[in-house]
């Protein structure tokens, strides 16, 4: 059987590429030792299935040396002050699937005519802070009046990511890569990202993180939009970003959820305040309500890191739950404008059902047709 003629280095690179050992590895590859250190070659078979089990294009492998990936989008997240190198290829894949989506909905906006989104690069740094936020609230219909009268903040979050959608914005929240349930995301890397533009401005938020985080980065990843601009982020409630933009958008995103002249109103009414309380009055989590009480100084850091450490491993141990409805799953991954969009445009001849299938993460037209039907388009 023919053997593949490639360098061991190669090997290794893809192996690590996904953080795995040789031994974790060998129930699959029981070689894998011996190729790299080029003892034996893998047959040409072998490769295939070594590459897509390290999700490298198996074109990579045939390189005289490791090529060198880098995040394609402005990458801002710091950690302990240090840039973060070597994406990981479930970050890289995420980013380059959103990437393919908004391609094919700014055209698909373009074709029939859709005006573009005019809040996209609206403003710039210098920019008040108060202002911006209570111009994105005007604009997305999220005033304070209009969360108290959900239930709760994850309510308010659901009702969130609706008001982004009917601004015009995809907005995709998935803790996997694409429909792949075995490529879980990692928190610990990435939380959300924003790509701008004016006619498919798109926020991808890490389905893996808690509700509560993921009402913060939503905010934190529009503050973007509303700069014009595309970035990985450093979007953690206890993160202190170094990159100015990033600062920014924080101070946006908390301002936006939070107003501190009224929580120091609310503040006024109770003595020491109450978190819970007022976690409800705004119907945000009591994380949020813990950065803006340290904003507020009225908690210094150490207390708000020692509190919010606390709350995080409250709401990580709360139960996620079954999978829920696939239907409503998947729509969530690829935002409900976007689903809309699609079968609005196979309906009506504008894309073929193959690349339609692609898109939105289905194989059968049964399945097809219930997503149109999730997201309001029946035929």
């Amino acid at each position: 059987m023919r053997c593949a003629t490639i360098k061991p280095e190669l090997l290794r690179w893809a192996r690590e590429r996904i953080g795995r050992s040789i031994e974790a590895m060998s129930g699959q590859f029981k070689k894998l030792a011996l190729w790299e250190r080029g003892e034996v070659a893998p047959t040409l078979k072998q490769l295939e299935d070594f590459a897509k089990a390290t999700y490298v294009p198996i074109g990579y492998l045939f390189l005289s040396e490791p090529p060198e990936e880098r995040v394609p989008i402005p990458d801002l997240r710091t950690i302990r002050n240090q840039k973060v190198s070597h994406p990981s290829p479930d970050l890289l894949d995420t980013i380059y699937i959103c990437q393919q989506r908004q391609a094919w909905y700014r055209d698909d906006a373009r074709s029939v005519g859709q005006a573009p989104r005019r809040f996209v690069g609206s403003v710039d740094c210098q920019a008040s802070t108060e202002q911006i936020a209570e111009q994105m609230r005007t604009a997305m219909g999220f005033d304070l009046d209009a969360r108290r009268k959900c239930p709760t903040w994850t309510d308010a979050l659901r009702r969130f990511i609706e008001q982004a959608d009917d601004l015009g914005v995809l907005v995709m929240v998935s803790g996997v890569v694409g429909g792949n349930n075995r490529r879980k995301l990692n928190t610990e890397e990435f939380r959300g990202f924003a790509l701008s533009d004016e006619y498919a401005p798109l926020i991808f938020i890490n389905g893996a993180d808690t509700k509560s985080a993921q009402m913060f980065t939503l905010a934190h990843e529009l503050a973007h939009l509303w700069l014009g601009e595309s970035a990985l982020s450093d979007v953690s409630l206890v993160s202190r970003p170094s990159e100015q933009i990033e600062v920014w958008c924080n101070r946006v995103a908390a301002e936006f959820l939070v107003p501190l002249d009224v929580l120091r109103l609310e503040m006024s009414r109770a003595s020491p305040p109450d978190v819970d309380g007022l976690a409800r009055h705004f119907k945000v989590s009591t994380l949020v309500i813990l950065l803006r009480l340290f904003d507020a100084r009225k908690i210094t850091w150490d207390t708000f890191h020692q509190a919010y450490q606390e709350e995080e491993e409250r709401f990580q141990n709360i139960s996620k739950g079954s999978g829920g409805n696939f239907y409503l799953t998947q729509t969530a991954r690829i935002s409900k404008r976007f689903a809309r969009a699609v079968v609005t445009a196979t309906w009506e001849g504008r894309a073929s059902f193959t690349e339609s299938f692609r898109l939105v993460g289905c194989k059968k037209m049964v399945t097809f047709r219930e997503i149109g039907r999730t997201v309001g388009v029946d035929v």
